[in-house]
């Protein structure tokens, strides 16, 4: 009897983690707004239309267009019965501040001395720094030794360094480095 009791009672709701709808506008809202900043930004780029008519403003104009699409795209949905296919959010529960700061000190670090000690050696210091927050916040526990801590340097400089002499030496785009020959 017990049994027909348990099985007749709804199950406990468990409440939603998808915004309401009017939240999903509001998205969609934000993303016209910076389509409609990015072509501000496009429209003071200047330059004359080069081969085929093609300026240095195209790309920038293509990328608001496309946004601005996306954005309208996103209110639709939103006021048709919103995000349809969203899943539940996962992830942690609250914020983990640790790995953030990792990253985030790999981000400023780069922009604030990569004029002073160039872009390879910036780049490979912010990479180091980022891994070690996304290894924090995987849960990745001893990611601070010296061998981890070289192999991320020496990863990040197998990534910067071809980066650097790619855009130095072969598209001739100036980039801040160490010397003025270019390859450092």
């Amino acid at each position: 009897m017990t049994e027909s009791l348990q099985q007749a009672q709804p199950p406990e709701a468990v409440p939603s983690t998808i915004p309401p709808a009017r939240w999903q506008a509001a998205v969609g809202v934000g993303v016209v707004g910076v389509a409609i900043g990015m072509g501000v930004g496009a429209n003071m780029i200047p330059g004359n239309a080069g081969y085929g008519g093609v300026g240095p403003s195209f790309l920038p104009w293509l990328c608001a267009v496309v946004l601005a699409v996306c954005g309208l795209w996103l209110i639709w949905e939103a006021m048709t019965g919103g995000y349809r296919k969203a899943g539940e959010a996962g992830g942690s529960d609250r914020a983990d501040i640790g790995p953030f700061v990792w990253v985030s000190a790999g981000l400023l670090l780069n922009a604030g001395l990569i004029e002073h000690i160039g872009f390879i050696v910036s780049c490979t210091l912010c990479f180091t720094l980022a891994v070690q927050g996304l290894r924090r916040a995987q849960g990745q526990a001893n990611t601070l030794s010296g061998k981890a801590l070289a192999k991320d340097a020496v990863i990040g400089l197998l990534i910067s360094a071809p980066v650097f002499w790619a855009f130095t030496q072969f598209l001739a785009i100036n980039l801040p480095g160490l010397t003025q020959t270019g390859w450092l």
